[in-house]
């Protein structure tokens, strides 16, 4: 429950509560899959959206497919618009986050993809499609800060390292759809040329519709109207989850341990956000430039160029690599699937820096095996796989780990400004390292370019060991105590018997 300590209504009142404990303690549940459906599943369709673009480009490019435009727009212009609307999507919305609640937020982004790709379906021209690419990454970038935020702050703390990896992960899952309805789309057998790539638009936006109807039950965070002086509704949305999982196990919940005490109000300035990334956290800071950095350009170092390394050197048709893709693709679902369990459990340091490491060096390998001349198109695409099934996970580490380590009012712009960094380093710098090299057909700079990428994940992989947070089964007040609250006053890990590692008067690292 939340007692306030001094009179006043809304913000500017101190307020003492064990909400945030009452949400780590619960089972799992029915109702933490509806969190999970109607807010994980969003990655699925920027996965398909992503792929399906890049394989119908050929077709987008050829006589009667209804638009004016080349393979190179498509694969150059459209997706660097589309990269760039991501990034700032995910500044711009991301601010607003923090400012007016994850739920109304990720309805409002949800709705801004859900329209910008059904308009992508009707392009005429070619600034048409620009413009709804861009809109597209627009809202995509969006949900990146709006639901990693909401999903941390609304799963037990037991079960937030899967989860949180699971659903980003789930990326690839819609990679694999991608692939093979750009194939369907393709066949102009059962599609017309005009037609097919239309409607691999169009059903993205029929599913995020599916998706917008599961996300009226999601409510909003209860530790975000708590820190903006709506209490009494963070009381009501957790009695009310309380109530139905009481419901669904037939017996009554445990207790929970621990109360924190805040000094309520709802606005963080961005040089607080500033102070409080840089200053306060320099080395989590560091930590989380290291871990997009390092994911961006390994994945850039393989899938960039994947397709024409493929055709240039073991002669594989153009129209089949979308097969190979989809095989790279399971392996990228499979790691957090199988290895998400463990950050839980062996914990973020061992699990964040193994991941990085092994996917660098198994790299290293692929490279090495490359250059000999030992591999061909099946063997090279298990070598891929193997190093994709580990860097998945560490991947999708890094956007667990930026959005539990840093304080509650500026985790969805932590959120989106690590993600705005690798996304733009692994969307410019990236294709445009890569795409000198990869594109050669020289063997050298093919290995090359894949052990800058081996190189750069084994370095964030060796920074996560040092300077990774113990962040496993442990409150999110704990990890990081919430610029709000009152100094002095014992937070959700020493009422548990343990130190608050970061309390507002220190400067942890």
């Amino acid at each position: 429950m939340a007692s306030a300590e001094t009179a006043g209504a809304g913000t500017g009142r101190t307020v003492t509560t064990d909400i945030p404990a009452r949400l780590d303690r619960l089972p799992w549940s029915r109702w933490h899959w509806t969190i999970v459906v109607g807010l994980g599943t969003v990655w699925i369709l920027d996965g398909l959206e992503v792929t399906v673009v890049g394989n119908i480009a050929g077709r987008l490019s050829e006589p009667g497919s209804g638009l004016a435009i080349s393979s190179g727009q498509v694969t150059g212009v459209a997706a660097a618009l589309y990269v760039a609307g991501a990034c700032v999507g995910a500044l711009f919305w991301g601010r607003l986050t923090d400012r007016y609640g994850r739920r109304k937020l990720f309805m409002i982004t949800l709705a801004v993809y859900l329209a910008a790709t059904a308009l992508t379906a009707f392009s005429f021209e070619a600034w048409w499609f620009f413009l709804f690419r861009f809109l597209t990454g627009f809202g995509i970038g969006g949900e990146y800060a709006a639901i990693n935020s909401a999903i941390d702050e609304l799963i037990p703390s037991d079960y937030r390292g899967r989860v949180d990896l699971i659903i980003n992960g789930s990326f690839w899952v819609g990679a694999v759809g991608g692939s093979l309805l750009s194939i369907l789309a393709l066949n102009t057998d059962l599609l017309a040329a005009d037609l097919g790539w239309r409607l691999t638009f169009a059903l993205g936006a029929v599913l995020a519709l599916v998706i917008l109807l599961v996300r009226r039950h999601v409510p909003e965070s209860p530790r975000w109207l708590l820190i903006h002086g709506r209490d009494r509704e963070a009381e009501e949305v957790v009695a009310g989850i309380e109530e139905r999982i009481e419901a669904e196990k037939g017996a009554p919940l445990p207790a929970p341990h621990g109360e924190i005490t805040i000094h309520q109000r709802r606005t963080v300035s961005f040089a607080e956000i500033g102070r409080t990334v840089f200053a306060r956290y320099p080395k989590r800071a560091v930590l989380g430039f290291s871990l997009f950095i390092g994911q961006a350009f390994l994945y850039n170092a393989i899938t960039f160029g994947f397709g024409a390394i493929l055709t240039a050197f073991f002669q594989v048709p153009s129209g089949h690599t979308g097969y190979y893709f989809a095989v790279i693709a399971v392996g990228n679902f499979l790691g957090p699937l199988l290895l998400g369990r463990l950050f839980d459990t062996v914990g973020r340091r061992v699990m964040i820096s193994s991941t990085y490491l092994l996917s660098g060096l198994l790299l290293f390998g692929t490279a090495w095996l490359f250059d000999r001349g030992t591999l061909d198109a099946t063997t090279l695409t298990a070598c891929w796989c193997a190093v994709l099934f580990f860097a998945s996970a560490g991947a999708s580490s890094a956007y667990l780990t930026v959005s539990e380590i840093f304080p509650m009012e500026t985790r969805a712009m932590s959120i989106a400004f690590f993600y705005a960094l690798g996304t733009a380093a692994g969307g410019i710098s990236g294709p445009l390292l890569f795409a000198d090299l990869t594109g050669t057909g020289e063997v050298g700079d093919t290995v090359l370019a894949f052990c800058i990428g081996a190189a750069l994940m084994c370095a964030a992989g060796l920074v996560a060991a040092f300077l990774a947070v113990n962040a496993e089964r442990r409150s999110l007040e704990d990890i990081a105590t919430p610029l709000t609250a009152v100094p002095g006053k014992p937070g959700p890990a020493a009422q548990n018997g343990r130190p608050d590692v970061t309390p507002p008067s220190s400067s942890p690292a």
